[in-house]
């Protein structure tokens, strides 16, 4: 069978990746989890959750770093692209979402990792945390949406094409957008752009976490200018609600230059924090 363009896209991404890492396909009740594993094999298990559209891939570039003190699982997302299977149980609510996690550790035998989301995947992360707090160790959240802050009207405005009439040209001209003067990766965007076209990819949402009820260390990482909603209000929520938060900006990064560009200064902030 021939590739498709998305899946020549995503091949190329993977080979970014270090040689030693390596493919599971994690059987959960909702279909095979596709998850890239790379790191110390006696290292901290580091659960990594990508944005929408940006695979488990994404964190390329932050691999080589993390990998030298943790063991990485980067997760391709249920109901998203990439390499995950929906098959079985439907995808219908976030309680499908916690309990696909749920076998998503178990079939990893995880039983207690640290747990970092970028964007929507950071949404699901707080989600989960507040489902299973005995399952997370500390928790980072990089540039977090509709935990502390909801979407900024101008940045829907801006996705409002591309999400009602998908195509790559148009995620191409909301990515140039939101990232002016950070220059994202050529293969991750063409990936993304590709990804927001994946017939019957859907996304499960639900209502803000309730980020006060959560008890263990949280670090949350905004984006500097990032145009996804206001990192103004989105920090002095995180800093009122969260019992045991730090909170910290990343200087020059906008919401989808994030996880991968100039990674150094969000990697150190991750191994400071989690350390």
């Amino acid at each position: 069978m021939s590739l498709t363009a998305f899946d020549l896209a995503y091949n190329e991404l993977r080979a970014r990746w270090p040689a030693s890492t390596q493919e599971y396909d994690v059987p959960t009740p909702y279909g095979n989890t596709r998850v890239h594993t790379y790191g110390r094999a006696d290292g901290k298990p580091l659960v990594l959750l990508p944005g929408g559209s940006a695979t488990g891939l994404a964190w390329f570039a932050n691999a080589p770093a993390l990998g030298t003190r943790y063991r990485l699982y980067a997760v391709d997302l249920l109901g998203d692209a990439g390499r995950t299977e929906r098959r079985g149980t439907p995808l219908k609510n976030t309680g499908d979402l916690t309990a696909w996690l749920d076998a998503v550790l178990d079939g990893l035998q995880l039983a207690r990792p640290h747990l970092c989301g970028h964007s929507y995947g950071a949404w699901l992360a707080a989600t989960y945390a507040l489902h299973a707090p005995q399952r997370v160790d500390r928790l980072a959240l990089i540039d977090p949406t509709r935990v502390f802050a909801g979407f900024h009207p101008r940045y829907l405005l801006h996705a409002l094409p591309a999400l009602v009439f998908p195509s790559q040209s148009r995620a191409r001209a909301f990515l140039a957008w939101e990232t002016q003067g950070t220059h994202p990766d050529e293969t991750w965007q063409r990936l993304y752009a590709l990804a927001t076209t994946t017939p019957g990819r859907r996304l499960v949402t639900g209502p803000r976490p309730k980020t006060g009820d959560l008890t263990l260390p949280v670090l949350v990482l905004l984006a500097q200018h990032s145009r996804a909603h206001s990192i103004a209000k989105a920090a002095a929520r995180a800093r009122r609600l969260l019992a045991q938060g730090e909170v910290a900006v990343l200087p020059g990064a906008t919401h989808h230059s994030l996880p991968h560009t100039a990674p150094e200064e969000l990697n150190n902030r991750l191994v400071a924090f989690l350390n």
